[in-house]
């Protein structure tokens, strides 16, 4: 799932790209993914970009006062084509959910537009409003972490007054804008705190760890990812990657095994000795054959 440095770095790609274009056609091939009926999709069409901008993991595209908004979930993405082809999509019969057609009359190049979702379990959104705060997951955003006026203090408020784990605390949108389960878990190796410790257990020491292990990852993150066509970013995520989806690699700072623990539909990664005192979390997959 695109994540805060992801979205970040597309926002900034398409923003580059598309500003000052004229979108010229909207076409929806995924009704299931459209969430929002009025104003219609068509009203975007023959309106100038002015704008994208990331709303934690939303892109938001301001097409002249009407805003094209999108979440990738989990299997989406986004392919940016030059010279795209005018051929129909067939609703329905490929990944395609949305195609935007666009004219950049600064240098006379077309532009093409998919959202595209991999796997059967569709959870791609796209709405059209009037405003970003119209999108119920927009609205509900907890403070961005990577802006001013999250500090410290801003950190320790939220972590001292719940009684979640650490983890679910960090991919909780309605608490910190834009960190799911890839960085949450790179955040908390940094840290060198266990992703099952209780938040508002951590003293004030371990807090401020926390925090700069936040700052550190997504910074180096977001930089990583500035400047990258989209067609790149998937790759970059990956190739900086500490303990995601590195289980059974050995840890970069103390050589331990990477481990995993997994749920029903996502899991996790860490190391014992750098954040559970070497103790190994029970994982529900292999819990049954240990006892």
């Amino acid at each position: 799932m695109p994540e805060l440095p992801e979205v970040h770095g597309l926002c900034t790609y398409l923003d580059t790209q598309l500003k000052g274009s004229v979108l010229t056609s909207v076409r929806i091939n995924s009704i299931a993914a459209l969430k929002t009926a009025d104003p219609p999709y068509s009203g975007l069409e023959g309106r100038t970009i002015r704008g994208v901008s990331r709303k934690g993991k939303f892109v938001c595209v301001d097409a002249d006062g009407l805003y094209f908004v999108f979440h990738l979930a989990k299997a989406g993405w986004v392919r940016y084509t030059e010279h795209p082809s005018a051929a129909a999509l067939r609703m329905g019969k490929s990944n395609i959910a949305a195609r935007l057609l666009l004219e950049r009359s600064a240098d006379d190049t077309h532009i093409g537009l998919d959202l595209t979702e991999a796997g059967t379990k569709k959870s791609l959104a796209i709405y059209v409003v009037r405003d970003p705060q119209e999108v119920p997951g927009i609205a509900s955003l907890g403070p961005e972490p990577l802006s001013p006026d999250f500090d410290v203090e801003a950190l320790a408020a939220i972590v001292r007054s719940s009684p979640q784990q650490i983890k679910g605390l960090l991919r909780n949108q309605g608490v910190i804008a834009g960190i799911g389960n890839a960085y949450s878990d790179e955040i908390l190796h940094a840290a060198k705190i266990s992703p099952f410790a209780i938040a508002k257990s951590l003293d004030d020491q371990t807090v401020a760890r926390l925090y700069y292990a936040m700052q550190e990852i997504l910074v180096g993150a977001v930089n990583a990812a500035a400047g990258k066509p989209s067609s790149e970013l998937k790759d970059t995520k990956r190739s900086n990657f500490r303990v995601h989806a590195r289980t059974g690699d050995a840890c970069p700072v103390c050589g331990d095994v990477i481990r995993e623990v997994s749920f029903a539909d996502t899991s996790l990664q860490y190391c014992a000795t750098c954040q559970t005192n070497g103790k190994i979390l029970a994982d529900r997959r292999t819990s049954r054959f240990l006892k």
